[in-house]
Formats: C-alpha cells, structure tokens, sequence
C-alpha cells in the first residue's frame, strides 16, 4: 500500500549537501525525509573524495621511500601490493561509512527512504511505495562521469571514478583522457605505485588554474614519468590483444592496458521528473538563483546539481544557505568570493578568490601581484621541498582579491586567504601576523609583507631615517 509522509523538508539525494541539509533540518525540529536510491554518502564517500585521497596515501607513501635519499637515508624500492592498496582505500571508506549511513540519520530523527525519488507534481515527491508532501523540498542529487563521444569506445573497457578503486591488480600502463584535477591525481597516484601513465588533453592541463602554477605541477609530472599530450584531438578507440590503443589525429597511435576517462562530469537530473515540478534545468544542471531556489520556488537545488563549481565543501557551504532560506525563510545568498579548491597533486595545487587572470580582467593594471618562493622559506629548505610559490592578488590599497599556492602543503596554506577575503581584511593583517619560525605558513606572511617593500625601503623612508638620525 502507498504511504503518505507529511514533512517540513523533503531532501532527494543523500551526498555531501544532502545529509548535511538533512542532519541539520532534523537537529533543529524540523519533519525530515531524506531520499536516497543508491549508496549514502553519495560520489564522495563512495566514488570520489575519500577513495581518492586513499589511494593518494598510498601513493605518498610508496614515493616517500625514494625520496628519503635526498636526505641521505637508502632504502630498497617498495614493493607495491596493489591488492592490498585496494584495502586500504576500502577500509576507509568503511570507517567513514557509519556517520553517513541510514541508521544515523534516522537516530537524528530523519524519516529515511532507500528509493529513487521523483516529483509528481510541485508540491509532491514520490519514492517506492511512499508519497511525501513537504512544505520545502532540495534536489541534491550530485554529479557522475561525463563519458566523451569517442568512436570505438563502447567496445573497449574503461574506468571512470565510479570503478577506477574496485581494481586489484596495478595497471600496467594507464591511459587517462582528461587532465583536470581528477586526471592529474590519479596520473600521480598510479604513477608512484609503478604504472606507466599518459595522459591525453584536448585542451591544457588544469585549465582552470593559474598557468604559472599549473607549470610547476606539469614539471613535476614530467620528472615523475608521467607522459602529457595537450590540445590532442582522439580520434578512436579500440581493443589490443594486450588491452586497447587510443588514436589521435596525426596518426600517432597509443597502446595501453587499462583506460581511465577524467573529462568532466554530469549533473544527476534524470528520472526526478524535474518538469512536472515546474523545475527549470539544462544540461549544466538545475537553473537556480542566489539563494538555490528553482524556478519552483518550494523547491530548492544544492550541490553538483546545482550547476556551479563541483566540490564537496562548495555543497557543504550550500547546506547553510539553503537551510537558512527554507527553515528560517531568511534571505542568505551564496558568495564565491572566497571559495578554495585544491588539486592534490604533488605539489598541491590551491586557489581561493580570483586568480591573476581574473583579478586582470577584471581591475586591468590596477592590482599588485604579491609573491613568496618555497625555495626562501627556512622550513622549504630544511625538508627539500623548495618548488613552488604563493601568490597574492592585491587592489593598489590593499584588498585582497585572490590567492594562488603551488607546493607542499598548499592545501592547508591556502586557508588564511579565504579567511581574509571571507571577513574583508587588507593585507596589512596577514603582513602583521606572527607566524611561528621554522614554518611553510611563513610563506604567507613573506608574500603579505612584500606588498610594503616600496614605501618601507624606498627613498623617502631613507629620507626620513636619516633626519631622525640627524636629531638625535
């Protein structure tokens, strides 16, 4: 028999931005249905974050023992089991699993349906055998692979991030087609645990990035190994007795064992029966405004389906405004001014704000670009890792605009600068931070401070220094 739930909120997708809405609407006594037809905890947990940065430990850790020559210790080269690698990322998913399963949400007082959920019409959602009635709704349904059309590539077996960490056995030579920040890390990845790499750009690599800092990654990747082919056009695909070749224009023809497609991804909008909700979407996903909502004004779209930049903690930021709006019915929009993204290469790469090119495109010539090299950090030195430098993007007084880190640790570094953008401080207060000695976070403040250097050390300071000296 059909089952009708009457609920405040109503939230299609249990990913990052699902079961934070969720968790959140429960805690604070709101009626809450949380709907999920797949694995909880969405790409993230499942596909794409958490197995990621698994295998990239790993990673880490197999290229750590050739590394340690450089400080004079020798070690034999490491014997990758690639089978037990395959545990280890599953291992953590498990760990992880418990705090995004049903079982928790429903202790925080979610009604949990394990269906498929689609509306029926604006003010109804139906999934398996119950009807949900809710006075607000969220579709946070995420994202999937985007699979190119290129010929021959229905016959030939390929991975996306949906099945690269179901492997056992360590490719031999891997192929990835994309180069954008999936692409790069599992370039990396599998490189340092003993697989040839190439990978094959129809575009740059890391296009989104900053060119400077994108070339201290590709320099890296060159010295690792990893074969990069940029502005390639595929022209087909097809299967090898040793396991398929890719061609390209020009005739140049590519053998490897296992496939990886890294080009992009998709929004999850089939099968919720988006237009008989009054919903508005295209193929970038669910057309919302500042503050999430859907043409449908009860119904409002949070994370990768949303359309906008594809990051968990941008669908984290998302639970906040869209519990704001449809709990408290206050106005918050979103900001992107100070959103971060990292690519967890080695170096790392991270971006908060706008990068050089924007803050040109937008300011013209009146912007001042501040710099601080690894290679003049203390603690750089101290551990070899000197490649790389932050950037900080500047107006003429001193607001900062953007930031770009290249190398280790970026990650974490980056975090002042979005602190300083989000809360609108002016590079006075980074340049008069005390930052702990020997630090890479002293990186930051070298780069602040360099924002003084003329009127600190220019003439009319000398100037002045003098006349003082001259009183006495």
């Amino acid at each position: 028999m059909t089952k009708t739930i009457t609920a405040d909120l109503c939230i299609i997708g249990a990913g990052s931005a699902g079961l934070s809405i969720a968790a959140a609407a429960a805690q604070m006594g709101a009626r809450t249905v949380l709907i999920e037809g797949e694995r909880m905890g969405g790409d993230c947990l499942n596909t794409g974050c958490v197995p990621s940065k698994s295998l990239l430990a790993a990673a880490h850790a197999a290229h750590a023992v050739h590394y340690a020559q450089k400080f004079g210790i020798v070690a034999d080269t490491p014997k990758v089991r690639f089978e037990a690698v395959h545990d280890h990322i599953h291992d953590v998913i498990a760990s992880i699993a418990p705090h995004d399963s049903a079982e928790r949400f429903e202790a925080l007082g979610c009604t949990v349906l394990r269906s498929h959920g689609s509306f029926i019409d604006e003010h109804t959602v139906e999934a398996g055998d119950s009807i949900v009635r809710a006075r607000r709704f969220v579709v946070s349904t995420g994202s999937r692979a985007a699979v190119p059309p290129i010929p021959g590539l229905e016959t030939v077996p390929y991975f996306t991030n949906e099945n690269i960490f179901t492997l056992k056995d360590l490719p031999t030579h891997l192929i990835i087609i994309g180069a954008g920040a999936i692409g790069c890390e599992m370039a990396q990845a599998f490189r340092r645990l003993g697989a040839n790499v190439t990978m094959l750009e129809k575009g740059i690599m890391m296009p989104k990035d900053d060119p400077e800092a994108v070339e201290i990654v590709r320099h890296a990747f060159t010295v690792e190994g990893i074969a990069i082919a940029e502005k390639v056009d595929i022209e087909r695909v097809e299967n090898t007795p040793d396991g398929l070749a890719v061609h390209l224009s020009g005739g140049q023809r590519i053998e490897g064992s296992h496939l990886l497609i890294a080009a992009g991804r998709r929004p999850n909008v089939e099968g919720l029966n988006l237009a008989s909700a009054g919903i508005d979407f295209s193929p970038r996903g669910i057309n919302v405004d500042e503050r999430l909502r859907t043409s449908n004004r009860r119904v409002f779209a949070a994370g990768d389906v949303a359309g906008g930049p594809q990051f968990t903690h941008w669908a984290g930021y998302h639970a906040g405004i869209v519990i704001r709006n449809a709990l408290f019915r206050l106005p918050a929009k979103i900001d992107m001014r100070a959103l971060p993204w990292v690519t967890y290469s080695d170096p790392e790469l991270a971006q908060v704000g706008l990068t050089e090119t924007e803050a040109r495109a937008r300011h013209g010539d009146a912007i001042r670009v501040l710099r601080s090299r690894f290679a003049d950090n203390d603690r750089a030195r101290a551990e070899r890792r000197t490649e790389g430098f932050a950037k900080a993007i500047t107006d003429r007084r001193g607001h900062i605009l953007g930031a770009t880190i290249v190398g280790a640790h970026a990650g974490e570094l980056i975090q002042p600068w979005g602190l300083a953008i989000s809360s609108g401080l002016k590079i006075g207060k980074m340049a008069g931070m005390i930052a702990p000695y020997p630090t890479l976070a002293e990186i930051n403040k070298r780069a602040a401070g360099s924002f003084f250097t003329p009127q600190l050390f220019g003439a009319r300071t000398r100037w002045l220094v003098r006349m003082l000296g001259y009183m006495g």
